[in-house]
């Protein structure tokens, strides 16, 4: 497609991207206003405020009403010291501004709150001269803070936005637990690195997975490989210009680098608005349901229950977790697995869907014991089977085999037996723990009725969206 088509595409959703003066002044204007009450307060005990995040480059979405206020204290000032006077300046400035403060944590506590709909984290951090001497991963914020300032032109700030919302229409924004995708600042650097809007996608459809990024150079080429190797399946390896032994891109999926790659491809080949922002996917329903379970003959299992109160970026590697741990239960005994997947609102519902290839097993099953010249071996598998065998022990190819009848014929009656034990027992089978004291407490549902599936969609719209996602899946070579 000639190059002022896709033009007119970026045209077109600047437009959007931007955000409005009147949205812009507010953001501003209260950003100044916690700065000022920030630096008054930290003044007192030798320290000082900036303002972090997408606000301090003009790179922040329109929506994106947010920005993140830190305070940094000398590194003589004791940690536990740090936490305290942090988290009391950061009660004390949203009370000034007029709104509702919570305390959060990461890897210390901090402050959030909201102020007439704009969010405020207020992070207490240290002041220190280089990356190498980080107490904690906050303490590396100034650092990014002053690189991006330094090395991003204004006249890109829109290329940023650009890329941000691109990545948030394929699904890929964020290095949160859930999306494991691109972070704001990954995007920045992208930009930094490659330029323009266009040339970034042109570099990404070119990626490979190991694709090594240096943009201070600190290795040559030769380097790569070992770079590979101590970033072990990472597709992308983006070395922070901060701190060569980071990689700003850890968070990203081998799932995220692959779509953000198929995107970028399909935009070049032919530049379409909806790579900016596609349509609301509808929930899949019942009706749907049944007929795509009717055409891919296989069965569908929902796992089911109340997710515990923990923080999102917990929650998900733990209901992965859960769901790894569940389809090598049901394949320890003998359940063929198609594919699964995981579903949270970190609220009131977690699923785990487990798809069947088949629903049953068969009512016998073998057992393959010791060879017929292990005597001592022979003598306790038949001990073991006498009794229990429906035929057998008798010999094939010098091995001593029985055939039992099989305790558990559908895999939700092996989940179900599975995960009614007590918490001490799921512990010890491998069940992620906050996963594993949720169920024990409260317990969970297994379904393959396709009706309590739907349920469940009608009771979460996000649910049912999660479906359609499950059984539509798009092309990303």
């Amino acid at each position: 497609m000639p190059k002022a088509s896709m033009d007119a595409v970026l045209r077109k959703a600047l437009k959007k991207v931007v955000p409005k003066p009147a949205e812009r002044k507010r953001l501003e204007a209260l950003a100044a206003k916690a700065l000022e009450l920030a630096n008054k307060e930290a003044l007192k005990h030798d320290a000082y405020a900036i303002i972090a995040g997408s606000l301090t480059r003009n790179t922040w979405l329109p929506g994106k009403m947010e920005f993140d206020l830190f305070i940094l204290f000398k590194p003589s000032v004791p940690r536990e010291q740090l936490e305290k006077l942090g988290l009391r300046m950061g009660k004390d400035i949203m009370r000034k501004l007029g709104g509702r403060a919570v305390t959060e944590y990461a890897e210390h506590p901090y402050t959030s709150g909201c102020v007439r709909g704009l969010n405020i984290d207020i992070v207490p951090c240290y002041e220190l001269e280089s990356t190498e001497q980080l107490k904690s991963s906050v303490d590396r914020t100034p650092f990014h803070v002053r690189y991006i300032e330094k090395r991003l032109p204004p006249e890109l700030s829109n290329d940023v936005r650009l890329l941000k919302q691109f990545c948030t229409a394929a699904g890929v924004y964020g290095a949160d637990a859930k999306t494991e995708g691109f972070s704001g600042y990954v995007c920045e650097l992208m930009v930094i690195r490659y330029g323009k809007f266009s040339k970034v996608l042109k570099a990404v459809s070119g990626w490979r997975p190991g694709e090594v990024t240096d943009i201070e150079n600190f290795y040559n080429k030769n380097d790569h490989s070992g770079l590979r190797k101590m970033f072990k399946l990472n597709p992308l390896i983006l070395i922070d210009p901060t701190d060569k032994t980071r990689n700003t891109a850890a968070a990203v999926s081998v799932e995220s680098f692959c779509k953000l790659r198929s995107s970028a491809r399909r935009f070049l080949e032919k530049p379409y608005a909806a790579a900016f922002f596609p349509k609301t996917k509808k929930p899949m329903r019942l009706k749907e349901l049944k007929a795509v379970m009717k055409r891919r003959e296989s069965t569908l299992i929902a796992v089911s229950f109340r997710p515990p109160a923990i923080v999102p970026d917990i929650m998900w590697p733990q209901l992965r977790r859960f769901g790894e741990r569940l389809e090598s239960i049901l394949k320890e005994n003998d359940f063929d697995v198609l594919r699964r997947g995981v579903y949270t609102d970190c609220g009131t519902l977690a699923v785990v869907l487990i798809e069947m290839e088949s629903r049953t097993l068969p009512r016998v099953r073998k057992r393959v014991g010791p060879s017929v010249f292990d005597e001592d071996g022979t003598k306790g598998f038949a001990k073991k089977y006498k009794g229990a065998a429906i035929n057998g022990p008798f010999v094939e190819d010098g091995f001593w085999v029985v055939e039992v009848e099989r305790q558990f014929r559908t895999a939700e009656d092996k989940i179900s037996d599975s995960l009614g034990d007590p918490l001490k027992e799921l512990d010890a089978k491998g069940i992620p723990s906050h996963v594993a004291k949720a169920i024990a407490s409260r317990g969970l549902g297994v379904t393959s009725d396709l009706k309590k599936v739907d349920l469940l969609a009608e009771r979460k719209k996000e649910f049912g969206v999660f479906l359609r996602e499950y059984f539509e899946k798009e092309d990303v070579a």
